[in-house]
C-alpha cells in the first residue's frame, strides 16, 4: 500500500511539472533541490521525504493534501437533485467543499426580475447554454448570448437574469465560496 502511494506521487509530481512544460533543472530551481535528485524522485531511485513534498507541492501549484491523496474515486458521478427558489431553479454540479474551493452549478432563471444586485467578495463566471442573459455590472448592462461566458469581480453589485418575455434562461456557473453562499444558499 504504501509503495503504490509512493508510486502515485511520483507520477503526479512528473505528471504536473509536464504539464506546466517545465525541464527536470526547472522544477529542480523553484523546489530549491538539485535536478538529479528530482530525477531521482520521479523515478523511484529516492524516498520522498515530507521535507521535500512542501517544496514540490508550493512550487507545482498544488497542495500537499492533493499531492499526497489517494486516488480512490468511489463513484465519481454527480445525480444533482434541483433547489427550487422563488425565479431560480439550481442544480449543484459539484461536490461539496469541491476543489479549490469552487463550486459549479447548473441554474435556470425565469423571465421574472430576480432580487436586489448582490455584493460579495471574489469572482464570478457564468456561460450561456439557453436563452439570453442580462447581466448588470454597476450601472452597466451587458448582454450575454448562448455560447458566450462572462467573468466580473463580484465586488461591483451585479444581478443576472433573463430578459423579461423571453422564456427563461440556463447558465453554468462556476462560484468561489463567497459566490456560493451569495447565489446558491438562502
Amino acid at each position: 500500500m504504501e509503495q503504490d502511494i509512493d508510486e502515485l506521487i511520483r507520477r503526479r509530481i512528473r505528471g504536473l511539472r509536464l504539464a506546466k512544460g517545465w525541464s527536470l533543472d526547472n522544477l529542480a530551481a523553484r523546489c530549491f533541490m538539485s535536478p538529479s535528485t528530482l530525477s531521482r524522485i520521479e523515478t523511484g531511485g529516492r524516498r520522498i521525504a515530507l521535507d521535500q513534498l512542501v517544496p514540490l507541492a508550493r512550487a507545482l501549484g498544488t497542495t500537499l493534501d492533493d499531492l499526497v491523496a489517494t486516488d480512490e474515486d468511489g463513484d465519481v458521478l454527480i445525480r444533482p437533485e434541483p433547489e427550487h427558489r422563488p425565479g431560480v431553479t439550481s442544480w449543484l454540479l459539484s461536490r461539496e467543499r469541491a476543489v479549490a474551493g469552487v463550486t459549479v452549478a447548473k441554474m435556470r432563471l425565469d423571465d421574472s426580475l430576480s432580487d436586489t444586485a448582490q455584493v460579495h467578495p471574489g469572482r464570478e463566471w457564468f456561460t450561456v447554454l439557453s436563452g439570453r442573459a442580462r447581466l448588470e455590472l454597476g450601472d452597466r448592462v451587458v448582454v450575454v448570448e448562448p455560447g458566450q461566458a462572462a467573468e466580473f469581480s463580484t465586488m461591483v453589485p451585479h444581478r443576472i437574469s433573463a430578459f423579461p418575455g423571453s422564456g427563461g434562461l440556463e447558465i453554468l456557473s462556476i462560484f468561489d465560496r463567497d459566490g456560493e453562499r451569495a447565489h446558491l444558499h438562502d
